[in-house]
């Protein structure tokens, strides 16, 4: 009962500054409000009145039902972290943010309300903004709730997570076997590890290779954009779980790092190729790619708390 309570504390809040940030937006930019809200509510169900009566009713249920659903995830989130996923202030707010945006914007798209993929980088930003306030919102209740309860952070063990989980999100973004290599890479010193090695290098190398055949999908189409994803998410989480941190926050951090590589490195070929032949524009990212793997899996060097400790 205290992890639903803290939720919907949590919950209520992040919605209040959803709802703060959206109006501010309104105020700034002089727009209308949204009408999306009120026709999700309003489908299916039959709601009473006629004229002012029901535009009225259909505009405060569809009030009502983003709060249910603010508070309902502030709930799923507080239970998630009862649970042991302990996401770092970066992982929540984007993790928790995305979740709300999907829960809004599926929806409307399934629906036929709107089509999301028709929408302009304007409208995607005021959507995105003010969910990623709510998640960070949620994030912050949720972690001083933690504190309150005696559970303390290493903020220094976050921090580097996150840093090292971007790195090799954007890296398998780049060049998706690197995140694969990681994955390989983060187990412990053994008897197979030579054979991961050699495992890990022939992934990269043939990624290398393949990678300057001017016949190679495209990066962003679906199945490529997914396996990077996959890659960058997973390494991060095999890095994270190598160095005993949450891996929940690094496979989130991991994945958005994936997706920023991805498109990064797809501009980047383009804007190069204007300028240079392709093959060197590819070895610069090769460069890159493996000068950031390289940097993540270098592990951690220990605190001085847990050196004392030992």
């Amino acid at each position: 009962m205290n992890a639903v309570t803290t939720g919907i504390v949590a919950g209520a809040a992040g919605t209040t500054m959803l709802d703060a940030v959206t109006y501010l937006d309104m105020a700034i930019r002089g727009r209308p409000a949204s009408t999306v809200p009120e026709k999700t509510v309003a489908l299916g169900v039959a709601i009473p009145g006629r004229g002012d009566a029901l535009a009225a009713r259909r505009s405060a249920f569809g009030a009502l039902g983003g709060i249910a659903v603010g508070t309902g995830l502030g709930v799923a989130a507080s239970l998630v972290r009862r649970a042991g996923a302990h996401l770092t202030p970066a992982a929540g707010t984007i993790g928790i943010g995305l979740a709300a945006m999907a829960a809004t914007d599926i929806p409307i798209a399934l629906r036929g309300i709107s089509d999301p993929r028709q929408w302009t980088s304007q409208d995607w930003l005021s959507d995105l903004v003010p969910h990623l306030v709510y998640g960070a919102t949620v994030t912050t209740v949720l972690r001083q709730q933690d504190e309150a309860t005696g559970h303390r952070s290493d903020r220094a063990a976050e921090r580097s997570s996150t840093v090292r989980s971007a790195v090799i999100g954007v890296a398998s973004g780049l060049r998706s076997s690197t995140g694969i290599a990681a994955a390989l890479l983060s187990g412990a010193p053994g008897s197979a590890h030579r054979a991961r090695l050699v495992g890990a290098m022939a992934l990269v190398g043939g990624e290398l290779v393949a990678d300057k055949n001017p016949n190679v999908p495209s990066r962003l189409s679906q199945p490529a954009l997914t396996g990077r994803l996959i890659a960058g998410g997973g390494g991060a989480a095999a890095l994270a779980h190598r160095d005993r941190v949450d891996t929940a926050s690094a496979l989130i951090i991991g994945t958005v790092g994936a997706l920023a590589g991805s498109y990064g490195g797809a501009w980047w070929r383009q804007w190069a190729g204007r300028r240079m032949p392709d093959w060197q524009a590819a070895l610069a990212e090769d460069a890159v790619a493996l000068t950031m793997a390289a940097a993540a899996l270098r592990r951690p060097a220990r605190s001085s708390s847990v050196s004392a400790s030992r």
